[in-house]
């Protein structure tokens, strides 16, 4: 059963089962006790009754029953535990665009549970990824639009025969505290390494793909059996960021979201007539759904150098109007539109484990949903021309480091990249000034001798063994008996910091001078600490070794030439 088709009801429309409740004002399903308004059994056809058998209240409550019938559930999806005991309820989940929108879109809608459950495809990716996103920590979800033909009406699109490859790849990390979030394209024609990828079977084995070095970044996906764990595990040699989850749809996700939110608003800076793409627009605004918003972001030769990146650019503008689309009062005081947007998306989407009910991806929405869209950059992977190729030739892109590191620091360092949230910082720096400066002061100060040194030592995001290796070398190279492993913090940290209270400055200054530990490492506490009361030094990702000086801190300003736009910009393709 295609995209299109798994889990519709052909006789009802489930928007017309909305009523206003007048004491919430909020909209709620109305569940009468008939067979046209019971929920199907997913993965079963739907059937309308000649007649209710009981009359449905004007305001009803939500109703909870019995689980879903043994069997119910589509063959062939992998997920943990059983649905037999699961009741029905109705959850407020959020609508997406693409499946990067389902992220970020927040778009709510009272839905059957096991109905969208049902619509969602699920799949094992053999251990890539952390297995899920954490409340405290920030959120690194993989998105993934492959160029595979599944569907009604996408067999003409290219090459039908394609297994689906990352054709269109965007990173999607969300800052720790939620305020902002960077939405990182990377270009399928990308020169890189595709490490070896353990891959699950159909029937169950794990097979071992070995790793290619130095081919596209698109066949991390689908060539020779590489499944959606190896595009993750690709993402994270590439650019140093652990990635927790991934999102995957194909070309029917484009059509049917666009269609459900009513269209999305266009801007072009002249005519265009692709015979590739199908696209044909004359100059102005458009509001474009189904094929002709595939089409859009599908083109190659209309806009810009008609190359890849270029297309990149016309997507993310693509994507940015969405979610203010979604965003919009009309969209969001419409019933209808919640429910076809839901539909929409959970029909698109094949997700990993960590994600694959609609209670975790109810989470996940709960945890983005405040994101202001003028806090949401869209920005690529910096590129150059491939050198290797000849100069009549230029297919492939290599990763262009002096643009990219700074780039990649940020998103590993949790900076945003909006001006709004860098005015926020500086506003923050200017009122820690004063505090810094007697941080600086400090380290002047006296300084205690090694053996009256009290410390617990962590490991907060430094290399494995980083805070046994860094006691070692504290007791017998520097004399400091008085240090203590501790092992892993518990949460990391963005940088290696030293806490310690006002009466222990003179053993922070020791243990700073010892460790090569900079004035910004300094954390002073208020309250004076006991006399046998350790100092607590946690080792961060910029630590290499003890003694050494630590990694540069992580840049706050992008390069100028890195391209980037904000999500609540309107932007004309050009």
């Amino acid at each position: 059963m295609d995209a299109q088709s798994r889990g519709r009801a052909d006789e009802i429309d489930p928007a017309d089962q909305w009523v206003l409740n007048p004491r919430t004002g909020h909209y709620e399903l109305r569940l009468a006790d008939s067979a046209a308004q019971q929920r199907p059994t997913v993965g079963a056809p739907r059937r309308a009754p000649s007649a209710p058998t009981a009359p449905s209240p004007a305001v009803p409550k939500p109703r909870r029953g019995d689980g879903p019938p043994p069997g119910g559930r589509r063959g062939g999806r992998s997920r943990k535990g059983g649905g037999g005991g699961r009741r029905k309820k109705a959850l407020l989940i959020t609508g997406g665009t693409l499946a990067f929108l389902l992220v970020a879109g927040s778009v709510g809608a009272y839905l059957y549970y096991d109905h969208l459950n049902g619509n969602l495809s699920v799949t094992d990716i053999a251990g890539a990824g952390t297995g899920g996103f954490k409340k405290d920590q920030a959120i690194n979800i993989l998105v993934i639009g492959t160029d595979k033909r599944s569907g009604a009406g996408n067999e003409g699109y290219g090459d039908k025969d394609s297994v689906g490859h990352a054709d269109t790849t965007i990173l999607f990390h969300v800052a720790k505290d939620r305020s902002n979030a960077t939405a990182l394209s990377i270009p399928r024609d990308l020169i890189t390494n595709i490490p070896s990828c353990p891959t699950k079977q159909p029937d169950g084995t794990t097979k071992e793909i070995k790793g290619t070095r130095a081919t596209r970044f698109n066949n991390s996906l689908g060539q020779e059996g590489r499944d959606a764990g190896c595009t993750m595990r690709t993402v994270k040699d590439l650019t140093g960021i652990e990635v927790d989850n991934f999102m995957m749809v194909d070309f029917n996700a484009v059509k049917t979201l666009s269609t459900a939110v009513g269209g999305v608003p266009v801007c072009l800076e002249k005519a265009v007539d692709d015979e590739d793409s199908k696209l044909k627009l004359s100059e102005g605004e458009h509001r474009l759904s189904g094929e002709q918003a595939l089409a859009f972001v599908r083109t190659r030769h209309a806009f810009g150098n008609e190359s890849d990146l270029d297309r990149i650019k016309t997507q993310q503008q693509f994507l940015g109007s969405m979610m203010r689309e979604m965003k919009s009062k009309e969209t969001l005081t419409s019933p209808k539109k919640f429910f076809s947007l839901a539909e929409a998306a959970t029909k698109s989407l094949t997700v990993d484990q960590g994600l694959g009910s609609i209670d975790k991806l109810t989470d996940l929405a709960g945890e983005l949903k405040d994101i202001d869209l003028k806090n949401i950059t869209f920005t690529t992977v910096p590129v150059l021309d491939n050198p290797d190729e000849p100069p009549n030739r230029k297919a492939t892109v290599v990763v262009n480091q002096a643009l990219a590191d700074p780039l990649l620091q940020m998103i590993r360092g949790d900076v945003s990249l909006t001006e709004v949230e860098k005015q926020e910082q500086a506003a923050k720096e200017s009122a820690d000034a004063d505090a810094k400066a007697k941080q600086d002061a400090l380290l002047q100060g006296n300084k205690a001798p090694a053996a009256d040194v009290r410390v617990d030592v962590y490991n907060g995001g430094g290399p494995k063994g980083s805070a046994s290796t860094t006691l070692k070398w504290l007791q017998i190279t520097k004399g400091v008996p008085k240090a203590s492993n501790l092992g892993n913090a518990p949460a990391k940290v963005g940088a290696t910091q030293l806490e310690y209270a006002p009466n222990q400055a003179d053993q922070a200054r020791a243990l700073a001078e010892m460790m090569g530990l900079p004035a910004s490492a300094m954390k002073m506490g208020t309250a004076d600490a006991g006399a046998k009361t350790p100092m607590k030094l946690t080792l961060g990702p910029d630590f290499k070794e003890p003694g050494a000086p630590l990694a540069p801190p992580v840049p706050q300003e992008l390069p100028k030439d890195v391209q980037q736009a904000q999500a609540d910009k309107a932007i004309c393709a050009k």
